[in-house]
């Protein structure tokens, strides 16, 4: 597959090969089923009555840095494994957003008065926010953490190689 990107109107191909997008893509589908599953769940809790601050924790970004630190342990012997992580978080990110944008609908349309309902005046800016925003809101922190993980897990490998060397 080829990912095209314009750099200062230069056109610049960059190949990444289908093994590259399948382990990113294995990676993400488990983590957007999960995130599928627990909007709803947390959407629930808060129309149970519980407080805001008892459900903070269910929450995708919470989600975002354990999978991304998961990731990262993962992926810390593998070839590639920055890029597959930022595709992992690029395809796991925008699936998991949606939801959010959809009970934002719910919310509004029958007037539910949960957190979703706030902010936006039409589905096309809760669309917008939700899942362009949203999901940089856990992109940047995600690949950041997901980033410090590899670097200290092949760091530590490194030391652990050199040490039995030297022995």
């Amino acid at each position: 597959m080829q990912l095209i990107i314009f750099i200062l109107m230069k056109k610049v191909n960059i190949i990444i090969p289908k093994s590259t997008f399948k382990k990113a893509f294995q990676l993400a589908k488990k983590a957007i089923l999960i995130a599928l599953i627990l909007t709803p769940i947390r959407f629930s809790l808060e129309l149970a009555g519980l407080p805001e601050s008892a459900i903070f924790i269910i929450g995708l970004l919470w989600l975002t840095i354990g999978f991304s630190i998961y990731w990262g342990i993962k992926l810390s012997n593998a070839k590639d494994s920055y890029l597959i992580l930022f595709l992992a978080l690029l395809m796991y990110s925008p699936f998991s957003r949606f939801p959010v944008a959809l009970l934002w609908w719910i919310d509004t349309k029958w007037e539910i008065g949960t957190h979703y309902g706030d902010f936006f005046n039409s589905f096309g800016q809760a669309i917008l926010n939700q899942v362009g925003y949203g999901s940089l809101i856990q992109i940047i922190p995600g690949f950041i953490l997901g980033s410090i993980t590899l670097a200290i897990l092949r760091n530590r490998k490194a030391v652990m190689i050199k040490t039995l060397e030297n022995e």
